[in-house]
């Protein structure tokens, strides 16, 4: 029986849409519910970066398009952007490492939007993902990227655990999915 609920499928398909909906439907039956998702920021009709926000409204930096080489600090890039680390885990890290979110005895459900490169520069988000993943009081509702290139070990651990159950969004699905995810999550609630 699933636990846990991944998106996957190619960048811009709508997996942040669709965990933007589900997390609507979550908190209106009223399932306790945290976590971020990440957002494109644009300047002048140009991605210049992506942003995490946070389900109560709090935006951090995950990355901006990058200016030439930097020799003050180790940088972290992933094609032309460069990752903030330390903006990225002051948001996210708070809402992995607090499971008990109502301190009740009901499971809550973890938004992790998403789980891919940029993300996975942090050894500290590995750990605390890792720790949802094996715990038992919280349900990931998260998205991770389509393989390419070279895997990404915890995505393909994500991938291949019997207990995640992984959707695969396309153009054909990405309308007609909805309830299937939302009941998905529910039954890793039980």
């Amino acid at each position: 029986m699933a636990k846990h609920v991944f998106l996957t499928g190619p960048p811009g398909i709508g997996k942040t849409t669709l965990i933007q909906k589900v997390t609507e439907v979550l908190k209106s039956s009223g399932i306790p519910i945290d976590g971020f998702y990440t957002e494109e920021v644009r300047e002048g009709g140009r991605r210049i970066g992506f942003d995490v926000v946070t389900l109560s409204g709090r935006r951090g930096i995950l990355s901006r398009v990058g200016s030439g080489p930097s020799t003050a600090r180790r940088e972290y890039r992933v094609g032309q952007y460069v990752v903030d680390l330390m903006s990225f885990e002051q948001l996210a890290l708070p809402l992995l490492r607090n499971p008990d979110l109502a301190s009740s005895t009901a499971k809550k459900v973890c938004i992790i939007d998403e789980i891919g490169k940029m993300e996975l520069f942090s050894q500290s988000f590995i750990q605390a993902v890792h720790q949802i993943l094996t715990g038992s009081g919280t349900v990931i509702l998260g998205t991770i990227p389509v393989p390419k290139g070279k895997p990404l070990g915890l995505v393909e651990e994500i991938r291949s655990r019997k207990e995640v159950k992984v959707f695969n969004i396309t153009k054909e699905n990405r309308d007609s999915i909805l309830q299937d995810i939302v009941a998905a999550v529910q039954s890793c609630l039980k």
